[in-house]
């Protein structure tokens, strides 16, 4: 498996209409990509910081997103993050990821 994580701030008063075009818009389309396992985004909610981390089955279905699909992301999210984003990409080493996870 293989991981994108990407971070980055977003601007005030903009949580809510990120995690909508996230929800609506960004989600459907992953899922409908080539490889795609799974999307986990985490907040703080003390600070305007959120990590974005996708999982693929490989780093070609990983790099054809990026290559293919992530500018667009970008575009979609640009009025509501500060900066540019910071993409790190990795192996993954181990995982308990599986297709009923359980929102806590």
């Amino acid at each position: 498996m293989f991981a994108r994580n990407v971070s980055f701030r977003l601007k005030s008063n903009t949580h809510s209409d990120y995690t909508r075009t996230l929800e609506n818009e960004i989600l459907p389309m992953l899922r409908k990509q080539a490889g795609f396992k799974e999307e986990i985004t985490l907040s703080n909610p003390g600070t305007q910081d959120v990590v974005a981390i996708s999982l693929w089955d490989s780093k070609a279905h990983a790099d054809a997103y990026n290559a293919n699909y992530y500018p667009e992301v970008v575009r979609t999210f640009a009025r509501m993050i500060d900066g540019t984003p910071r993409v790190q990409t990795f192996e993954a080493v181990t995982s308990t990821y599986h297709n009923d996870l359980v929102a806590v």
